[in-house]
């Protein structure tokens, strides 16, 4: 057996825990197929790094990216490997992994080949690299999309089940667009950016390609983590706030597709998808985000790119690409008040949106309002990439969360992507509706012709949460759930306790409650699991009266959750309703009956 292009991170996980191959025959294999002429590489790694790597190795059971491949963005730093940014005259050979790279190879994972970008990661198209332009996947005549374009190319044609890009105004969004795959731009410090050449410091982001939203949401598990010498690194206040089956999306009311039609279709077809599924679509006015947007390079934001590598500049402006060139030297256009200004003008334009934001539980927008080709991009490069952030640029400057996602093919059989947007922190409830979409309309992988692996709910309780039990006025539709879902509970599932309780209709309750209580001669009683935020549970059960409380309830399969309980001495008097098998059973033929 062999690995294949194609495979997803279980694809690897399967195969070495089945010792199907040993990782220096795969890696070793894989890396002779990659072509050193091809422009998505700028390094391919040769045999002797690849073994170096190995010697770390340990076992499947150990490392949960155990001998799984990946490769890296030229602008991330890997030990020993010259980093270029994509401008050879800039090249330097760092002693340390940065600190994404160095918590993967802990995880097991191996870097096969670093990848070509837009200089600099300044671009959203792929094409400004003196390595070449990365084509699409799909179409040669088409862009990347950028900058992180290699990383992207990578993933969509298989070589690789992930990758690591960067993202500021788009770079880890916009190629996944463009090559059917998903792009994870997480929390601005949720992955420490120690180690990344920096386009501008305050707003970048080490982002992730994946064939899946599975793999993209397990390599940042392994990503998360305050990194106390990255000064912009922090953690998160609270776990994410899940949304309920029927989500609201704020929509753009009125975007310009620029004249590509194809591109308008496929969103028009994606919402109809959506609204299907019962998801509330909200026209917004994206006015806010369209100024903010405006500010990345037309304001100031352009001089915290001149910092990044203003030292050089002074020595080397003439060895860069004349695009990227051009766009940094406008940072001699403003002054440190503009600076100022600007920044008083993104604090009120951010408040903005985010009381925007407060009506839905996220955004969601076209990743690019259209696919140009490579030619109409040499033709006008500006304004063509200015086209291409329209609904990305605006993301980092006001802290928020990003998942791009595929969404079909359009008519010209070229991929479209969509992009949900949330406020920071929202990246595990992001990662949740997109495994959501993922099985409503399933993608190919990538540019591959492999359909994606069928994926059962998973109903693992996410960190930060308590899975929680309810039986009675709290279930769905009852006049108590509201007290769950303001707390952003996510229900889990319907189920049943063991057979070792008996439920009672409680006296004088209002609402009506039952009470379930242990016992010897029970039956299996109907219960929903809810997940409770951590930091919302306290809240929750102050408002649980006597004779109720919180305790551990056993469930048909075993496991013990918490779970509403009821004190013995109140069910004096209380009808034994356990024949129902349930509150709702119950409360439907008393609503009948009175």
């Amino acid at each position: 057996m062999t690995p294949q292009f194609g495979w997803t991170l279980s694809d690897w996980q399967t195969a070495y825990r089945d010792r199907a191959f040993d990782p220096a025959t795969a890696l070793h294999a894989l890396r002779d197929q990659l072509d050193p002429q091809d422009p998505a590489w700028i390094h391919i790694f040769s045999a002797d790094e690849i073994d170096a790597q190995l010697q770390a190795l340990t076992s499947p059971e150990e490392q949960p990216l155990y001998g799984v491949p990946f490769v890296v963005k030229d602008n991330i730093d890997c030990a020993g490997v010259p980093t270029t940014a994509a401008c050879p005259a800039y090249a330097y050979t760092p002693q340390d992994d940065a600190t994404t790279v160095a918590r993967l190879k802990a995880a097991g994972a191996i870097v096969i080949a670093k990848t070509n970008l837009d200089q600099f990661a300044t671009g959203l198209v792929g094409t400004r690299s003196p390595y070449g332009a990365v084509p699409n996947t799909f179409d040669p005549a088409y862009v990347s999309g950028g900058s992180s374009s290699g990383s992207a190319v990578a993933v969509a044609r298989g070589v690789v089940p992930f990758s690591l890009g960067t993202d500021t105004a788009g770079s880890g969004r916009v190629p996944a667009g463009f090559n059917n795959i998903v792009g994870l731009k997480p929390t601005k410090g949720r992955f420490s950016i120690r180690g990344v050449v920096p386009a501008c410091k305050t707003l970048d982001c080490v982002s992730v390609f994946a064939l899946t939203v599975e793999d993209a949401h397990a390599v940042a598990q392994v990503l998360e983590d305050a990194d106390s010498a990255d000064g912009y690194s922090r953690a998160a206040p609270h776990p994410a706030r899940y949304w309920s089956d029927k989500p609201r999306l704020g929509i753009p009311e009125s975007p310009n597709w620029f004249g590509d039609h194809d591109a308008e279709a496929a969103w028009h077809n994606t919402l109809d998808t959506l609204k299907a599924q019962g998801v509330e679509l909200v026209p917004l006015d994206f006015t806010p985000m369209q100024k903010l947007a405006e500010l990345l390079y037309g304001g100031s934001w352009v001089a915290e790119r001149h910092a990044a590598i203003a030292e050089f500049m002074d020595h080397h402006a003439e060895e860069m690409n004349p695009v990227v060139r051009g766009i940094v030297e406008n940072a001699h256009a403003f002054s440190a008040t503009d600076a100022y200004c600007a920044e008083y003008q993104r604090a009120y334009l951010t408040r903005n949106i985010q009381q925007r934001m407060s009506a839905v539980d996220a955004l969601l927008v076209p990743t690019a309002p259209r696919l140009p080709t490579i030619d109409q991009v040499q033709a006008d490069p500006v304004t063509v990439n200015s086209q291409l952030g329209t609904w990305t640029n605006f993301v980092n400057l006001a802290d928020c969360s990003a998942l791009a996602l595929p969404a079909g093919l359009r008519a010209d059989g070229l991929p479209f992507g969509i992009t949900l947007i949330a406020p920071a922190w929202q990246d595990d409830a992001l990662a949740d509706f997109g495994r959501r979409w993922q099985r409503t309309a399933p993608w190919k992988r990538g540019a591959t012709d492999l359909a994606l692996a069928d994926t059962p709910v998973a109903n693992e309780m996410p960190d930060g949460h308590v899975r929680l039990a309810v039986v009675g006025a709290h279930l769905s539709g009852m006049p108590l759930n509201t007290q769950l879902t303001e707390r952003c509970a996510r229900f889990v599932e319907q189920t049943t306790t063991a057979p070792d309780y008996r439920l009672y209709a409680l006296p004088n309750t209002t609402p009506p409650k039952p009470g379930l209580v242990r016992s010897h001669q029970g039956k299996a009683i109907i219960v929903e699991l809810w997940d409770v935020p951590l930091d919302q549970f306290g809240s929750f059960v102050a408002l649980i009266p006597a004779p109720l409380g919180i305790g551990t309830l056993r469930l048909k399969d075993g496991r013990d959750v918490k779970g509403f309980i009821c004190e013995g001495f109140a069910i004096d008097g209380a009808r034994d309703i356990t024949e129902y098998g349930g509150w709702r059973a119950y409360m439907k033929e008393h609503t009948r009956d009175g």
